[in-house]
């Protein structure tokens, strides 16, 4: 095996070795949380201002689940962590929004192809929320 080959072998099984750390970590993560009491539950997700259901579905979902709204927020010129920091209720609404949804390969095939911003609206839970940023020139990049 060439030293190309055999770097890419390494590197592919590198990324492989961590893929299935996350996905372990993850499934401890939820038989954790599902081991919880119902109270437990409940202030928990009274902390993160969320459901205890969407928490629970959030935990299962893992710690990706909403990565194609940051990326959708990205294509937009939205800046993400501004929306964070400065409507956090809606920002985590939005996170449970986009770990339900069941669009997710269209969308991530439409960031893929770079033609997002003009077909979210379409199929996305997150529309109504991303156009009113979209409207707001302190929620923009640059």
């Amino acid at each position: 095996m060439g030293r190309m080959a055999l770097e890419e072998h390494r590197s592919i099984s590198r990324r492989f070795l961590s893929w299935c750390a996350e996905a372990w970590s993850a499934a401890i993560e939820t038989e954790e949380i599902a081991m919880l009491d119902e109270e437990t539950i409940r202030r928990i997700s009274k902390d993160c201002a969320i459901a205890p259901d969407d928490l629970l579905q959030l935990v299962k979902a893992g710690p990706h689940a909403a990565d194609e709204m940051i990326e959708m927020m990205r294509a937009l010129n939205i800046d993400q962590s501004d929306v964070a920091v400065l409507h956090p209720a809606l920002y985590r609404e939005m996170q449970v929004t986009c770990s339900k949804c069941r669009s997710k390969n269209r969308c991530r095939h439409d960031l893929e192809a770079e033609r997002a911003g003009q077909e979210f609206a379409g199929y996305c839970g997150n529309a109504a929320s991303l156009n009113e940023m979209r409207a707001d020139p302190e929620l923009l990049h640059g």
